[in-house]
């Protein structure tokens, strides 16, 4: 018994508590149970609600919840200020003050080491990392509180005026983790209003939650451990037609791990009463790269839009001036994803697929008749999402890939040794894990109205064949889950 209490109680970094674990299904339940006999009682739900959330932040990250703590303190002292204040020059430097708190943290937990050892290769001294531990979701929450402040200095919104309140926003255990990174402009008027979870966002977030479930373990987990990770780890031994297909894999596994994440954080707050914003909207769908960033992680994207590539100017200043925003954009989202020089080449390469599409949009135009046409206007868009696609895939393997080098012996053997003969022989080696990439992909291009017909037809179903359904996913999902566990791929982030 004391056992059992151990590993529910005390953090253990090699089993964070994640929505893809039977111990946070279990706690969950008894969660619920007892947030909805608060639910008459706003102040003790908020505390409980505050309480459960410190307390999953805590399995993942140790003492580190403190830092969380920290920072809602320094934020809601912070915004009071920042709304008692006039003049501009003071409001200017109290923003400031909060994006060098919440930088000073990122570059010291995320990027200290990679500068450290930058330094020391360049003066030729030994390069001793510290042993730095990364705070889980560090930077999905100081982007949540970059953008607080930030808004209230817009007079976009007023600063909160109730401790709880901001307290419950920033560490709400939905999101906590790994996004999507929902603004206090959003979330702050929700809790205000105390809501409570009607019978439809009950069906909605269970059907996202199932749908989450199977996109992360079923899909993601399953070709991930028995295919992908393989090819990414030694290209070099496998042909050009295998690592095109570890590259198109990692993709969809990329894809479905993110995108079923975000399924079940925003499954899990519709069951609490709370709504967020769609993070993914059927991103392989686009027809350019421009498309693509409107439909991934949509809250980074109108993010990095709103709060760093507006402020250098847009679009406002000229093309060239443009080209610049949309590079350092990039660049910068790409070295949030963590301190490794492959992310800042990953977000080079996607600055330069954008700049690229807004100069051929100048110079190319497809007429109008040629849309128009039925059967022509569908193979421009067809081609259009597979050029795209191909684009996006690329990039996503600087993303994966452990160093240049390896990205060097994927291009090789894929420009010198591919061997399209062998795809026989990979379809019935690797059958099971085709029959996952291609389910996957079928669903990803389904009309997204087959999606909302399935769920309109799960909510209309009584609550206890929902809850059937919802046993019979969790059984697949046991029987399909590798031996260890898999954590989602943002967290690292």
């Amino acid at each position: 018994m004391q056992e059992i209490l151990t590993d529910i109680l005390l953090y253990d970094r090699a089993n964070p508590l994640l929505f893809n674990t039977g111990l946070f299904l279990l706690l969950f339940v008894g969660f619920l149970i007892i947030y909805q006999a608060l639910r008459r009682w706003h102040t003790v739900k908020m505390l409980f609600v505050i309480a459960f959330s410190l307390y999953f932040y805590y399995k993942s990250s140790a003492q580190y919840c403190f830092i969380l703590l920290g920072v809602c303190i320094s934020d809601y002292a912070l915004g009071r200020w920042l709304g008692s204040v006039a003049n501009n020059a003071g409001r200017r430097a109290i923003v400031w003050l909060n994006v060098v708190i919440n930088v000073g943290m990122l570059v010291y937990f995320k990027y200290f080491n990679l500068l450290y050892e930058t330094f020391a290769n360049i003066t030729s001294t030994n390069f001793d990392p510290l042993d730095i531990i990364l705070p889980a979701g560090i930077s999905f929450f100081t982007f949540r509180s970059i953008s607080y402040m930030v808004d209230i200095y817009r007079r976009e919104i007023e600063p909160c005026r109730n401790f709880l309140d901001y307290t419950f926003f920033l560490t709400f255990f939905p999101p906590l983790l790994a996004g999507p990174v929902v603004r206090a402009k959003d979330m702050l008027p929700q809790i205000k209003e105390n809501p409570v979870a009607t019978r439809a966002m009950v069906a909605e977030g269970l059907f996202l939650i199932i749908a989450g479930l199977i996109k992360k373990v079923v899909i993601a987990d399953y070709i991930s451990g028995n295919f992908v990770d393989r090819i990414f780890d030694n290209p070099s031994l496998y042909t050009g037609f295998e690592n095109m297909m570890g590259a198109i894999g990692f993709a969809l596994q990329l894809y479905c791990d993110f995108s079923g994440y975000s399924d079940m954080a925003i499954g899990i707050a519709l069951l609490l009463g709370y709504r967020f914003k769609d993070n993914f909207n059927s991103p392989y769908k686009s027809q350019s790269p421009t498309e693509f960033w409107k439909r991934w992680h949509i809250s980074l994207s109108s993010w990095l839009m709103d709060y760093i590539y507006i402020p250098l100017g847009g679009n406002r200043k000229g093309r060239r001036r443009q080209r610049a925003n949309l590079m350092a954009t990039m660049l910068i989202g790409g070295l949030w994803h963590g301190a490794s020089w492959m992310y800042l080449l990953w977000g080079g390469y996607n600055g330069a697929l954008l700049v690229g599409h807004k100069a051929l949009k100048r110079v190319w135009h497809v007429p109008a008749k040629l849309k128009e046409n039925i059967v022509s206007g569908s193979i421009i868009r067809a081609t259009n999402i597979l050029i795209t696609f191909i684009l996006i895939t690329i990039g996503f393997a600087f993303f994966r890939a452990e160093s240049v080098g390896h990205i060097g012996d994927m291009a090789t053997a894929i420009f010198t040794n591919f061997h399209a003969e062998i795809a026989p022989q990979f379809v019935a080696g690797y059958a099971l894990i085709v029959v996952a990439i291609a389910v996957g992909f079928l669903l990803h291009f389904a009309p997204h109205s087959w999606q909302l017909g399935l769920q309109r037809a799960y909510g209309w179903l009584p609550l206890a064949v929902q809850a059937l359904i919802l046993a019979a996913v969790l059984f697949l999902v046991i029987q399909t889950r590798q031996s260890s566990l898999v954590p989602f791929i943002y967290l690292q982030y």
